[in-house]
């Protein structure tokens, strides 16, 4: 789960996190109101989206030369004309896509003078179970750019859940900062304090980008994004009221009501397969034969009718799909629970496009069965690879 900017920056500064001031606003007139509180001289105006690259970002609607999705003016005046502006309208940036994303919120921060920038942040290494720490002197830039162009600016380290963070991991972020005497302690105390942000609040990632060295040599967040792991939200309903449905996909949050796993994506086959592994080898292998999935999606092991039906109903509310994979390996779950999920649902929202089913493992041929004897228009599949060949080619007209 993803929080905007001014919500990251406080749940860091409950942590002690040195952060400038700054005030949500949801309207013209809170934007200009929290400017009033700031009391300047200057004000940054942040556009509040879930995607990165809002400076560099461009606005639908307005020409070439307008500016991008953080502003820096020098005026109450300055920032009510740049909400108005901003306010409504579509953000287009390099992880938005083309579609863009509609600014409905807005973050007015003091203006910071800034000596140095640096990146930041704090992530699950996956292999190894600890934090990494990922930390460039080349802040304020898409970290993948510097990634691919000057590597060794990039220094990794990892920290030990069964020890935390010791002294030698802030001299060791200090180091590849290039920062000594007191900047080199206060990188050593915002390391302890993002670390500890990162477990209690059981985030995935934490980044802060960029971190900034004043003109008065303090340490300051000046940019922050935080994604927490879904898994754990039970646990904190104060990071569950974070979140802004307006920014998710709609099918994503249907699905999420009945616990399904699905992520939208770009291409035109919907599938619909019981397991996150079996899920990601239909996507690849669609792609195999050619054409693009349109999204992932795992019903789980534990699904039941009602979670099928939920789930074929999602498939088909997306206007970019032009036929149907549905790829079943039954394990704890039962086929023919399964099948009777699709069946109802077809029955419900109809079939408009073509629909290719692959059953196998516990109660198939039963699943076969109901399948076949429910008048539907489906294109039985052997195997994995017959039902992507048969639903690529069904699409594209050549079943």
């Amino acid at each position: 789960m993803n929080i905007h900017e001014h919500q990251a920056k406080a749940v860091l500064s409950e942590f002690g996190v040195a952060v400038p001031r700054g005030y949500p606003a949801f309207s013209v007139d809170e934007a200009v109101k929290a400017a009033e509180q700031l009391g300047g001289p200057v004000f940054v105006v942040k556009s509040q989206i879930h995607a990165g690259g809002r400076g560099k970002g461009r606005f639908e609607g307005l020409g070439p030369d307008a500016k991008g999705g953080v502003r820096v003016v020098k005026s109450v005046d300055d920032v009510r004309t740049n909400a108005q502006e901003m306010l409504g309208r579509v953000l287009v940036t390099h992880q938005t896509g083309p579609k863009g994303k509609q600014v409905n919120r807005l973050y007015i921060e003091e203006g910071a003078a800034i000596a140095k920038e640096f990146y930041l942040s704090l992530l699950v290494d996956r292999e190894t179970s600890w934090v990494s720490v990922v930390a460039s002197t080349e802040g304020g830039m898409d970290i993948e750019t510097v990634a691919h162009d000057t590597p060794e600016k990039i220094v990794t380290f990892g920290i030990d859940p069964a020890t935390g963070v010791w002294p030698f991991h802030g001299r060791t972020l200090s180091k590849a900062l290039g920062l000594s005497g007191d900047l080199a302690k206060q990188a050593a105390r915002l390391l302890g304090q993002l670390y500890t942000a990162f477990v209690a609040k059981d985030m995935a990632m934490l980044e802060v980008n960029p971190l900034i060295v004043t003109a008065d040599d303090q340490l300051r967040v000046l940019d922050a994004k935080v994604s927490f792991d879904s898994n754990a939200l039970y646990r904190h309903p104060e990071v569950v009221a974070l979140r802004d449905e307006s920014e998710e996909d709609p099918k994503e949050i249907e699905a999420s009501k009945f616990d399904l796993s699905y992520i939208a994506l770009d291409g035109e086959i919907g599938c619909m397969v019981n397991g996150a592994g079996l899920a990601m080898a239909t996507m690849d292998i669609i792609k195999l034969y050619g054409a693009e999935p349109a999204n992932f999606l795992d019903v789980g092991g534990g699904a039941d009718e009602a979670k099928v039906t939920a789930a074929f109903k999602i498939i088909m509310a997306d206007p970019n799909v032009k036929g149907i994979l549905v790829n079943i390996f039954g394990g704890i779950a039962r086929c023919d629970i399964l099948a009777n999920g699709v069946v109802n649902a077809v029955k419900q929202v109809g079939l408009t496009v073509p629909l290719v089913v692959r059953l196998e493992g516990t109660n198939a041929e039963l699943g076969k069965k109901i399948i076949n004897e429910s008048g539907l228009n489906v294109i039985a599949a052997n195997d994995l690879s017959d039902g992507a060949e048969k639903i690529v080619k069904a699409v594209r007209g050549l079943a």
